[in-house]
C-alpha cells in the first residue's frame, strides 16, 4: 500500500525525517514501515535494546533507513538523551515526530494506586508533553514540522479498568488543540489520532483481563 501510495508525489515524504516512539510493536511498528514506505528516514525508540535490534536487523534486510536507540519514555532524563541523538543524527532539524509509545495496564479506579496513577501519566501523556517541547526547536527548524500523537478511543468512550488511560489519552487530545493553535506560526501542524481497538500484544493482554474479570 505505501510503495503505490508513494508513487503521487503529492504523498511523498521523500528525505524527510522522523521520531517513532515505540516503534518497534504494534501500532508503531506499522507507523515505522509506513513512513519509511513513503521516502522517510526513521529513528525510533523502544525500552528493550534486544527488541530494537531484532527490527533493525529485519528492517536492513529489506534496506529501510531506519535507526534506533534505547529511551524508556517514562524517564525525563531518558527523553532528553533522545533527543539529543535524534539532533545529532538529523543535524538539528526533524520533520515529523509520531509520540507513540505507551500503554494501558488494566486496573479498576478503586484498585488504582498512586504508582499506577503515575506510570499511565507518565508513559500514555507526560512523555508526549516533553517530548513535544524538546522537539519544537526541530519541528521549527524543519519549516514544515508535524507532531502525530497515537491516542485512544478510550479517550471519547467509557471503558472498564482502564480509568487512568483513558483520562490521559483525553489530556493528549486537548494538547493537540492547544499546540496546533500555539505553534501554528511556526509551521507546525499537530494532529492526535484516536485508533480503535486494533490486535496488538497490548490490545490482547486487556481483553485477556476483562473476559477474566467476567468469567
Amino acid at each position: 500500500m505505501a510503495q503505490v501510495i508513494a508513487n503521487d508525489k503529492r504523498w511523498s515524504l521523500q528525505g524527510k525525517t522522523a521520531l517513532v516512539t515505540g516503534g518497534t510493536k504494534g501500532i508503531g511498528h506499522a507507523i515505522v514501515e509506513e513512513l519509511v514506505g513513503l521516502g522517510a528516514i526513521v529513528h525510533i525508540c523502544s525500552r528493550t535494546k534486544s527488541d530494537i535490534d531484532a527490527c533493525l536487523l529485519d528492517w536492513k534486510a529489506k534496506g529501510f533507513p531506519v535507526t534506533g536507540s534505547v529511551c524508556d519514555v517514562c524517564s525525563r532524563p531518558q527523553r532528553q538523551s533522545l533527543m539529543e541523538t535524534i539532533t545529532s543524527l538529523f543535524h538539528g532539524t526533524l520533520d515529523i515526530l509520531v509520540n507513540n509509545a505507551g500503554y494501558a495496564t488494566p486496573t479498576s479506579t478503586v484498585d488504582c494506586t498512586a504508582e499506577h496513577f503515575s506510570e499511565m501519566m507518565a508513559s500514555n501523556f507526560e512523555s508526549a508533553y516533553h517530548l513535544s517541547q524538546l522537539a519544537h526547536p526541530l519541528l521549527k527548524s524543519s519549516g514544515a514540522g508535524n507532531i502525530v500523537f497515537i491516542s485512544s478511543i478510550a479517550s471519547f468512550m467509557a471503558f472498564q479498568v482502564v480509568s487512568v488511560y483513558g483520562a490521559a489519552k483525553g489530556a493528549m487530545n486537548q494538547l493537540a488543540k492547544n499546540l496546533a493553535c500555539e505553534w501554528a506560526k511556526d509551521n507546525i501542524r499537530v494532529n492526535s489520532v484516536a485508533p480503535g481497538v486494533i490486535r496488538t500484544t497490548l490490545a490482547e493482554e486487556v481483553f485477556f483481563f476483562l473476559l477474566k474479570c467476567k468469567s
